[in-house]
């Protein structure tokens, strides 16, 4: 790590000499502008508006720009013979409990190092100081042209700095809470209790950054030639329609995945939103009835066929009966209206329609051989 400032903790009488590093790195990856017609770079060049030339670093330096345009030079040696005790110095002001320290005040994180050997002894002694105290340092320091606020906490057994924004940096939340009147039911903040110990606790250490390493994935494949890495197939959240369903889903989902069996644990109920805001909600939630056109088509289906089978019976045993003579005729249609009666009450029911039919037309053919009979033997009584 390269020291960035140097300079010396200072509480009481006690100066520290130390090294000021930066604690964090950035992992982002960063792109180049290039020219889409030819690929060719794209570079931003300082270029002095007098002069229209290109000017090198060194020849640049700062300057205030008065309110008229007018620009006030200022050296970096202006700013280092600056009255301030903490041009040099890390001035603590304050030891104060660690949860005194609002999250949203911290910015960047630095590693103070001892700077020599004649600084190791009041480092270890502000160090262990610390650890014993369970308190945090609030300290001021003057660093790239502004003085801030920070806080001194342990880090393993390194002094690490936080720096801090200035109260009057942080923006009020007026503007950003939600409209009053919003009433939240203590079932629902049950749910979300089990929610939260359901997920449980995470090693942070386990955590990465799945962009930079998609980014990485992609221009890999890209140097060789392949075709970039498909994405990823989007979860449907869905809206929430009703908070409490939601919730009971969280929490399932998170069982799951945490491979929870879930005992002891009661079922969750899930409780219609108030009246009014309900009828989105339920004809979100119900789920369409199946329209039994199949069935009711095959069942009519079945019930055409039957009547047709018994009509097709019916016709075809009047067909077959004899029309010869006056007393067959007579016998057959009196036959025949009992077949048609038999058949016509056979097919009003479940059970084999067409068997009646086959019945009928038996009774109608032996009807006629006896009539036939009759009438030979009464012509030959006749005649002797």
């Amino acid at each position: 790590m390269r020291s960035i400032w140097n300079g010396a903790i200072s509480f009481g009488l006690v100066s520290i000499p130390i090294k000021l590093m930066n604690a964090t790195e950035s992992h982002s990856i960063s792109f180049r502008q290039i020219h889409l017609d030819d690929g060719g770079r794209i570079r931003y060049r300082k270029v002095c508006e007098l002069e229209d030339t290109e000017v090198e670093t060194s020849e640049i330096g700062k300057a205030y720009e008065e309110a008229d345009g007018t620009l006030i030079p200022i050296t970096d040696e202006d700013l280092a013979a600056l009255p301030l005790p903490t041009a040099r110095t890390i001035e603590i002001v304050a030891f104060v409990p660690a949860d005194r320290i609002d999250p949203l005040q911290m910015d960047t994180a630095y590693y103070l190092s001892a700077n020599g050997v004649p600084a190791t002894k009041p480092y270890v002694l502000l160090r262990e100081a610390l650890k014993r105290s369970n308190k945090v340092a609030v300290a001021k320091f003057a660093l790239r042209g502004r003085e801030r606020l920070g806080m001194l906490r342990v880090v393993d057994d390194v002094i690490a700095m936080h720096g801090l924004l200035w109260p009057d940096e942080i923006r009020a939340t007026d503007d950003v809470a939600p409209d009053d009147g919003v009433t939240v039911r203590d079932k629902e903040l049950d749910l979300a209790d089990a929610l939260m110990d359901t997920l449980g606790g995470v090693d942070l250490d386990t955590l990465h950054d799945d962009y930079r390493e998609a980014v990485e994935e992609l221009i890999t494949a890209k140097a060789e030639g392949h075709e970039a890495p498909a994405a990823p197939a989007e979860k449907d959240g869905g809206k929430v329609l009703d908070l409490m369903a939601a919730l009971e889903k969280s929490v399932s989902a998170a069982k799951q995945s945490r491979g929870a069996d879930g005992e002891g644990e009661g079922d969750a109920e899930v409780h219609p939103l108030p009246a009014g805001r309900s009828g989105s909600r339920r004809s979100a939630r119900t789920a369409p009835k199946e329209v039994g056109g199949k069935k009711s088509t095959s069942t009519s289906k079945k019930t055409t066929a039957k009547k047709t089978a018994a009509k097709t019976a019916t016709k075809t045993a009047a067909k077959k009966t004899p029309a010869r003579k006056s007393t067959t005729k007579s016998t057959t249609k009196s036959t025949t209206k009992t077949a048609a009666k038999t058949s016509t009450g056979s097919s009003a029911k479940s059970s084999g329609s067409s068997t009646g039919s086959r019945t009928a037309a038996k009774k109608t053919a032996a009807a006629k051989k006896t009539s036939a009979k009759k009438t030979t033997a009464a012509r030959k009584k006749a005649s002797a």
